[in-house]
């Protein structure tokens, strides 16, 4: 694990193999261990696994912070690393960062993808839950948050086949900070609609949803259709495509990126 100064803050990545440039960004209370299941299936490119802020070994700013600030941690890692014309794809957290990333700075990327996520904002319904879950953060703490949250995350259908897997998830929730995890439901709670972003944009765009999916069913991700975007199903995926299909997660990402040489 590497640390790039960003600013004011410090965040830590992977940093694997060589080739095109491909950015993972991962899920709320997850790291960039979330993707170790893919980065070795993406062996012909050079595959960069960020930590946003607040989650794994990153640091996190005083203050409260947005989904904004976040994406241009990402930026400013990208310019201090020399990086441009890059391909990102960011897991349900991490797709409002690549969102925010691809309506700030297109000329920057070469491809962008969403991975069980969406551009739509929350509901007055979702902004509720948010609420309430820095509450139980507050009152619980967050290995009894990460408990509830993460099973829920998974095909219910698998859950015992993927008994090891959802432990390892929720170890990388239980190293979340609590302060991270509240600043970061903030800032999903206050995000904008950005669907005009796929809609408008001159770059391909990836959408990847899980048939299963109970957080961001495939209606919330198949939100916007243009000629530019790719819609992609895994039939046997809740919510953590990263973990229930690598192998087709992976094989759909390398297609799309080769299909764009």
């Amino acid at each position: 694990m590497d640390t790039q100064r960003v600013g004011i803050n410090e965040l830590a990545y992977k940093d694997h193999g060589e080739g095109q440039t491909v950015i993972l960004l991962h899920g709320f209370c997850g790291s960039s261990e979330y993707w170790e299941k893919v980065m070795p299936l993406l062996d012909e490119f050079r595959v960069i696994a960020v930590d946003l802020r607040g989650h794994g070994e990153s640091g996190i700013p005083e203050g409260g912070y947005s989904i904004e600030d976040m994406a241009n941690d990402i930026n400013y890692f990208m310019d201090q690393k020399q990086l441009k014309d890059v391909y990102m794809f960011g897991h349900s957290l991490g797709g409002y960062v690549t969102l925010s990333f691809a309506e700030r700075f297109p000329d920057k990327l070469k491809g962008f993808g969403l991975i069980h996520s969406t551009p739509l904002p929350d509901d007055e319904n979702g902004k509720d839950k948010r609420t309430e879950s820095i509450k139980k953060i507050d009152s619980e703490g967050m290995e009894s948050f990460i408990d509830g949250l993460v099973p829920n995350l998974f095909n219910q259908e698998r859950l015992e086949e993927l008994e090891d897997v959802i432990d390892n998830a929720k170890q990388i929730g239980y190293n979340t900070s609590p302060a991270g995890a509240k600043e970061t439901l903030k800032a999903m709670r206050s995000r904008g609609d950005l669907r005009s972003v796929v809609q408008d944009s001159r770059i391909p765009v990836l959408l990847v949803a899980g048939a299963k999916d109970s957080i961001v069913p495939q209606e919330k991700t198949f939100i916007v259709d243009g000629d530019q975007v790719k819609k992609v199903v895994l039939e046997d995926s809740g919510h953590m495509g990263i973990y229930e299909e690598p192998e087709k997660l992976s094989l759909e990402i390398k297609k799309f990126i080769i299909d764009l040489k």
